[in-house]
């Protein structure tokens, strides 16, 4: 027999198997810890399996805006449906694209179908109207004497009230989009509130009907400040509620989105459609910092400039921007702004500023949406399907394993310690990516894992395969182990690049839980590779140097008389089954 070449010892995995399954084994530790210490130990369910509602809507170019789906425009409208659903009172509600022209509202289950299903698929509507007077989001306490007696005291002791309502707002958090000029929003409205309570109410010029009386010492309508008194802006569904069925036309009240102010409005001077684009712009020549550029159509020019001129003389002297019933910024304004352009100043961020805004480009979005679908799962009907599951997998996962113990004996052991370790992986990654992305397991993803065992088991397959091949055209079993690897990693790493693209494309262009399902298919795959070289090869080497694999034990599953192999005999000793020469031919 030829000695073996000396400086040729095989590398990687093949050459130092123990330390491969050692780092192996620390990546799986230290995902498992991460795991537990998120404080998540199960994946996140999907709707299907907890219960609940899904909406898809689907983005529609209106006539003339061929152009108006984008990202930008997708993700205000995720930012307006989000605020919508909160409104309703809805917790863990989730708010997601997929793909380039679907939004995917997840509700979780107690919701009212029917109500969230009208928030959510209209258009946001955006104004600019007046503000008549402003209070702190909680309810005014109910008057003990008579109906005017709250106004007259509040007159009486105009300064004693402003300086309580400036403490109060010191103690709110300010909204990051909503300020004036230089000073934060709350701040603002104390000071407006205790030194002009007596301004009178400024009627819009196309109101009709005939106006209502002004409360006594108040600048805003008796009705109107009866609502405004009644109004609990810390409670979501009051927001979402103030304002109800008002018109354009029609005094309002409205909260803003911290729920720490509330309004009273007047009919809106300016619409939102009027609005051509707005920018965000930091201002380094006037030291104002960040700022946000309004550009007007020329109906929106003449409505604006007229309005801050009637605004700018009356107290408080400011207007609200509002979007969907809530006012996203209330700056003041002291003189007319007309030719179309206008600049919003203050104590503004980046961020603020790029979120006002996209409101006042996007708050009246150039897309309409249609309910491509709406599943209802009941909670009842959730844990039974993710009963049966599991029923599924487990019964896949048992049949899988027999069919290995009975056909590769006990080499089936490497492939069902392999595949629990890829179901071990499988789960802990996916818990992981709950928090971390949102990621939620559906039923899709559920039937996406099963299959994923006859993936894993397929890898499995080609390699012990290749290797009872070689045996069978004369090879010894240790030499089988090394020549076999070569081609059988070709084909698992063709055919799980394969499924893996199959994923990705099924990803991009499917439309609802269809995605989990692709996400776990790939996220399987992934882990099936990582498998294969990180534990199934390390774990064939070190038994390739076993006699009980070597020496072709009829119960080893490579025993070379029950694969029909021939090996030449040579002069009158056994054949040569136990070479340890990896390089022999």
């Amino acid at each position: 027999m030829a000695a073996p070449k000396k400086g040729r010892r095989p590398s990687g995995a093949q050459g130092r198997p123990g330390r491969t399954l050692v780092l192996f084994l620390i990546a799986v530790v230290a995902l498992t810890g991460g795991m537990f210490l998120s404080g998540h130990t199960t994946p996140r369910l999907g709707i299907d399996l907890a219960g609940g509602t899904t909406i898809t809507l689907t983005a529609k170019n209106q006539p003339g805006e061929q152009n108006a789906i984008n990202q930008t425009n997708m993700n205000t409208a995720v930012g307006i449906i989000d605020r919508r659903v909160n409104g309703l009172g809805v917790t863990e509600a989730e708010v997601t694209t997929q793909g380039d022209r679907n939004i995917v509202v997840n509700l979780p289950k107690g919701t009212d179908e029917e109500q969230a299903r009208e928030q959510v698929g209209t258009t946001a509507q955006l104004q600019f109207r007046p503000v008549l007077g402003v209070a702190q989001g909680a309810p005014a306490p109910e008057p003990t004497g008579s109906p005017s007696a709250g106004a007259d005291d509040e007159g009486k002791n105009g300064d004693k009230a402003g300086e309580s309502g400036e403490k109060d707002a010191e103690s709110a958090e300010p909204s990051p989009s909503a300020t004036t000029q230089g000073r934060a929003l709350t701040d603002a409205l104390a000071a407006d509130a205790s030194e002009k309570p007596e301004a009178a109410p400024t009627q819009s010029p196309g109101e009709t009907g005939t106006p209502e009386a002004p409360a006594p010492e108040s600048g805003v309508p008796a009705e109107l400040q009866k609502k405004l008194d009644a109004l609990d802006c810390s409670k979501p569904e009051e927001r979402a509620k103030a304002g109800e069925g008002d018109k354009p036309g029609d005094n309002t009240v409205a909260c803003d989105q911290e729920g720490t102010v509330k309004y009273a409005l007047g009919p809106t001077d300016v619409a939102g459609t009027e609005v051509d684009d707005a920018k965000a712009l930091f201002d380094s020549q006037t030291g104002k910092g960040w700022v946000v550029t309004l550009d007007f159509n020329g109906k929106g020019a003449e409505q604006f400039a007229d309005a801050t001129e009637r605004i700018s003389q009356q107290q408080p002297n400011q207007f609200a921007i509002v979007l969907d019933g809530e006012v996203v910024s209330a700056p003041s304004v002291d003189t007319r702004i007309g030719g179309g352009n206008a600049e919003i100043s203050g104590s503004f961020t980046q961020q603020s500023a790029e979120d006002l805004a996209n409101v006042l480009s996007y708050g009246a979005l150039p897309l309409s949406f249609e309910e491509s679908n709406v599943t209802t799962i009941s909670p009842t009907l959730g844990s039974e399907q993710l009963k049966a599951g599991l029923i599924a997998g487990a019964i896949g996962l048992a049949l899988v394993v027999v069919y290995l113990f009975f056909y590769y004996r006990v080499l089936g052991l490497v492939a069902v310690s392999s595949l629990a370790a890829a179901a071990l992986l499988t789960y802990v990654i996916m818990t992981l990516l709950g928090p971390a992305i949102g990621f939620a397991l559906s039923l899709p993803a559920v039937c996406g894992a099963i299959v994923a065992i006859g993936i894993t088991a397929d890898s499995f397959i080609v390699y012990f395969e290749r290797i009872r091949d070689e045996i069978r055209e004369g090879r010894t079993v240790r030499s089988a182990f090394f020549r076999a690897w070569p081609s059988a990693r070709r084909t698992i790493l063709v055919s799980d690049v394969v499924s893996i693209i199959a994923a990705v494309v099924l990803f991009i262009v499917s439309v609802g839980s269809v995605q989990g399902f692709a996400f776990v298919l790939g996220l399987t795959t992934a882990v099936d590779i990582a498998i294969v070289f990180f534990l199934t090869k390390p774990l064939m080497t070190i038994l390739s140097g076993r006699p009980f694999f070597t020496s072709g034990h009829p119960q080893s599953g490579l025993d070379p008389k029950r694969l029909g192999a021939s090996p030449p005999l040579r002069g009158r000793r056994r054949p040569a089954l136990a070479t340890t020469d990896p390089k022999e031919a």
